[in-house]
């Protein structure tokens, strides 16, 4: 009888190892994804793009709109805007404006690596023409950004008053 404790405590420890094993298995976080969903702590050899302060101003007439919001790319690689759909438009372009302050249509706008894409008044920004119907301050407009380097983004973006200007 002087063997069974040792074979108890042999087989106890065995079991307490396994489990332990098994636990820590199932409880590493499996690999993020990539693309606008994945998790700030990674470190991402692709863009991962994330939509802040999209916004729609009501237009003073019922043919066209423009868009304004910001792209962030906290990933290692940049991303490239290649295109703009919307709901309420047949058509979406891309526009910077010029040192002579005139707009200009641009194919893609580039999404640094750890930095930002800004559209805002007064620089590039989206122009939506075609309207189906006039947006109204209220109302939400739906904008869905394609990329190179990176999946497509849908933003609701709310439809502010003319005057609006975001804060800071």
């Amino acid at each position: 009888m002087t063997h069974r404790p040792s074979r108890l405590r042999t087989g106890a420890t065995a079991v307490l190892l396994l489990g332990t094993a098994l636990l820590t298995g199932c409880s590493q976080a499996p690999a993020p994804a990539s693309g606008a969903g994945a998790t700030d702590n990674a470190v991402h050899d692709e863009p991962v793009l994330k939509v802040t302060g999209a916004y729609i101003r009501q237009p003073p007439t019922a043919d066209m709109a423009a868009g304004y919001l910001t792209v962030t790319d906290t990933g290692r690689q940049p991303a490239e805007l290649t295109g703009v759909t919307s709901d309420i438009a047949t058509s979406v372009t891309m526009h910077r404006t010029t040192a002579e302050n005139q707009m200009e249509p641009v194919k893609a706008f580039t999404v640094p690596a750890g930095g930002t894409l800004v559209l805002r008044v007064g620089g590039n920004h989206l122009m939506l023409t075609g309207l189906k119907k006039k947006p109204t301050a209220g109302e939400t407009v739906t904008l869905r950004l394609h990329f190179t380097g990176a999946d497509p983004i849908t933003v609701r973006a709310p439809v502010e008053p003319a005057t609006y200007q975001p804060s800071a």
